[in-house]
């Protein structure tokens, strides 16, 4: 028996990257194991953070001590093994394949290899990323699928362009194939990823589609499949989209100077698509928004809230959130806490700037102090928590549709559900109904969580 475990950091890209794995490895015979009896371990890796990647190293050197007394194959695959492919190399040489980004179609041929006892020294890169066919992450309801890879823009803080490449889009036919097979698998909800989703852009024959007229043709497909199922009279309730097959569908992650009106009017006129967005901000000052190369500023970030908000009422957004970038001033920060309190983020992920390693920003002067940046991220965070609990109790009283998740993880007998705007909430149910849709009331708010009733 051929056994593997795999572990993911990082990004949904990534988690979408590893189920695509996974099914190549079902495919050549292997089986999902724990780590103990593993014949293959894989790492996909994440250098975005420097915390991801120190959790990373930490695994390589316990993977690589425990290798003395147990016979493995270790690979590390993903971005940091684009970045640091000669590190890795040297630092544990216990590694037996790194595959970067750009190595991927290399995947099936290093499984052969393995499990022919042989081990190649060099494997293929291709010049540019390799979609992977199917992403699902078996007996899931709900799943990614990546629509383009890379980004063009060059932030003065990320590494993505560096081990991710220029911005590719993938074959929307593809995507539409993927969906199908999610579809008949009882997928019920889909986000479409990429490292800047919004600026999809597929071009043949003369025929070109943005990102907007990738949605609007999305959602065409999945109404004219669910609808024909009802005119063959496979079901006998009227058609309602929420009720079967895929019913939500979202998208990650946006840039804020790429986001049109045409995207925002696909949004308000078509119930596929839940009313929450995700829009890094990453500084309200303007001063700093230039300095990490954003291409836009506070002023047109607001105006893109207020067109969207117009549109869709009921719309919710998240965010990114970075401090402590070189040259901050208290100012900035300022500018910052202000802009949240006027957009009023349902959540964000927040952070303090750390450098890395082969971007602009790192060679920066004016550096801010390690203690100041804690400081100023402990002001975010205690401002978004305010934020977040105010928003959380207008929810109270409430009706609204949500997507059954789980079980609580704190009561066997309560459920774990999302809504259409990204609310986590809880409510008493059976979980045979894990999977599908129902109408809740919120009743109360514990923590980050709404708690509700069935109705």
């Amino acid at each position: 028996m051929k056994n593997y475990h795999i572990e993911t950091y990082g990004c949904e890209m990534n988690k979408a990257e590893s189920a695509a794995m996974e099914m190549t490895l079902k495919e050549h015979g292997w089986e999902q194991s724990r780590e103990q009896e593993a014949q293959l371990i894989l790492l996909n890796t994440c250098t975005v953070r420097a915390t991801a990647e120190n959790r990373v190293w930490n695994r390589i050197h316990q993977l690589t001590a425990r290798k003395k007394e147990h016979n493995f194959v270790l690979a590390v695959v993903g971005c940091m093994a684009e970045q640091y492919k000669n590190d890795i190399r040297e630092k544990a040489p216990g590694v037996d394949y790194v595959l970067g980004t750009f190595q991927k179609q290399s995947f099936s041929l290093m499984l052969d290899t393995i499990a022919n006892g042989h081990k190649i020294e060099v494997l293929e890169e291709s010049p540019s990323y390799v979609f992977g066919e199917f992403h699902h992450e078996g007996g899931a309801f709900r799943s990614f699928i990546p629509i383009m890879h890379g980004c063009n823009n060059f932030c003065t803080y990320c590494i993505v362009p560096y081990v991710r490449g220029r911005e590719i889009s993938r074959n929307p036919m593809d995507i539409l194939r993927e969906i199908d097979k999610l579809e008949d698998l009882g997928v019920r909800e889909i986000t479409l990823l990429g490292q800047n989703v919004n600026s999809y852009s597929w071009e043949k024959d003369g025929t070109f589609l943005d990102f907007p007229g990738l949605l609007k043709m999305i959602g065409m497909h999945l109404r004219k499949k669910q609808e024909s199922k009802d005119t063959m009279g496979r079901y006998d309730v009227p058609f309602k989209q929420s009720e079967r097959g895929i019913g939500w569908i979202r998208f990650l992650t946006s840039h804020p100077k790429d986001f049109s009106k045409e995207l925002i009017a696909v949004m308000a006129e078509d119930p596929f698509f839940c009313h929450h967005l995700h829009l890094p901000l990453q500084s309200g000052s303007n001063t700093i928004l230039s300095a990490m190369n954003r291409k836009y500023t506070r002023e047109y970030y607001l105006s893109v809230i207020d067109i969207a908000k117009k549109a869709i009422p009921d719309l919710t957004f998240s965010t990114d959130i970075m401090v402590g970038f070189p040259g901050e001033t208290e100012e900035d920060l300022e500018q910052t806490l202000s802009l949240m309190q006027s957009v009023h983020f349902s959540y964000a992920f927040m952070y303090h700037f750390n450098e890395r390693e082969g971007t602009f920003a790192a060679g920066l002067p004016n550096k801010v102090p390690e203690k100041v940046k804690k400081a100023r991220l402990a002001q975010v965070i205690a401002l978004q928590k305010e934020i977040t609990a105010s928003l959380m109790r207008e929810r109270i009283g409430q009706v609204d549709e949500v997507l059954i998740e789980n079980r609580s993880k704190q009561s066997l007998k309560e459920l774990l559900a999302r809504t259409s705007r990204d609310e986590m909430v809880v409510f008493p149910g059976s979980p045979t109904r894990i999977g599908q849709f129902a109408q809740v009331r919120f009743i109360s708010v514990a923590g980050n969580t709404l708690r509700g009733e069935e109705v």
